[in-house]
Formats: structure tokens, sequence, C-alpha cells
């Protein structure tokens, strides 16, 4: 299988990571951030995810306070404003030259796609770098410049809140997105447990897609 790793090309800390946890998760009925995936809360899994790319990692927004014992909160400015305002609240709070964004409620995403992303971030100078699967954009897992910061807050208080058209209005659409299923075939990116790209963005929303989740890595690696 390909490893998708390699070794990191400074000493010094160039990226924050972050893992977006401020949601309601109303549909899921309770914080998804503490339920468990594969015996683990989400949360924990993010957070590997993320220091498995070579991160420091701190959870954005916080429904529950019993996170903070899993890493250092960066709490909201103003509450409930959304994906948005925990993405500014955390470039706010760090001044290295990238930001890494995970959503809490990702967990079979291979941490080989944020450092990939930010491994393009570095090279490039995109103001944004995200990914598309099946020609599709995604908003997450994204790498953001801090220096998009007031222009981000911008949007915000104009009361758009979405993301994805937060990054195009603010960096004047220098935003990259890299197809994953080239980035796969070029070897950059790949699953430890060779998981196919099309589940890597499946969302924790409700109890039946931790089921779907669990049941996709049973099959996976059931021994014939």
């Amino acid at each position: 299988m390909i490893s998708a790793r390699r070794e990191p090309e400074m000493q010094e800390p160039e990226a924050a990571g972050f893992v977006l946890a401020g949601g309601r998760s109303s549909r899921m009925g309770a914080d998804k951030a503490l339920l468990r995936f594969r015996g683990r809360p989400l949360i924990v899994n993010a957070l590997e995810v993320l220091r498995e790319a070579g991160l420091t990692s701190a959870i954005a927004g916080a429904r529950s306070p019993s996170l903070r014992k899993y890493a250092q909160v960066i709490e909201d400015a103003v509450p409930d404003l959304g994906p948005l305002g925990g993405v500014c609240a955390a470039l706010a709070s760090t001044k290295l030259p990238h930001a890494v964004f995970l959503p809490v409620d990702l967990p079979l995403l291979p941490a080989s796609l944020p450092d990939y992303l930010l491994h393009h971030a570095r090279h490039t100078g995109a103001a944004v770098t995200l990914c598309s699967v099946n020609g599709f954009a995604l908003t997450f897992p994204a790498v953001v410049c801090p220096g998009m910061l007031g222009a981000l807050r911008k949007e915000l208080d104009t009361g758009r809140r979405g993301c994805f058209s937060a990054f195009l209005a603010a960096s004047g659409r220098q935003v990259a997105v890299l197809p994953v299923e080239i980035l796969i075939q070029a070897g950059q990116v790949a699953h430890p447990d060779g998981l196919p790209a099309v589940h890597w963005f499946l969302n924790m929303n409700t109890a039946e897609d931790l089921r779907r989740a669990e049941l996709l890595f049973d099959r996976r690696n059931r021994v014939v």
C-alpha cells in the first residue's frame, strides 16, 4: 500500500491544526464530539488525524466543557455563528503561516490528505486550499492563511456564514481545489485501511451514520 507520508519539510512549526467542534449537533441529539467511533470519542479521532499530519492541534469551539481535557479550546468570540465563527476565532489565535481546519465529524479522513493540502499551500501561496471528490469541491478539510482573517470577519459581519462562499469572497477567488482522485493516483494520499475516497467524507450527523462508518471498517478488515 502507498504510504503517502513525507518527512516534515521544516523543523519549526509552520501550521496550526484546529478541529471545529462548536456545532449544535441537533440531528445527533447529543454533542457529537463526545460520541464514540471505534471505541474513541470523535474528538479524539479528529485530533489524532491532525497530529498524524504533524500539526499542533486545538479545538475551535466546544459545546461540552469536558472537551478541554483533550486539547486547548479556542472559544468563539461570539457564540452560535457556525463554523465560520470558529474559523475566525482560530485564525485570531495563531501567528503561524497556515491554519488547517478539520470538522469533528469526519473520522474516516486519512491524515495524508490534510498533510498534502498543507504541502500544496506552502508551495503555491494559495489563500485557501481545499479538495474535491467526484468534481464536487468540499469546504473541509481546509488550509487557510491567517491573513484572511480580516476579510472573513467582514463576511461574518454581513451575516453570510457559509464557509465556502466566505472563502471565495474573502480570498478574491485565490482558492486551490485539489481533486482527491488525482492525488491518490499520484501516490500523494492514501487511506491506511484502504477505504476508497468516496467514504472519507462521510459526515457523522446521525447515529445511523456512525453505524454505517463502523460497518465500513468491519467489512474492510474482515478476514476472508
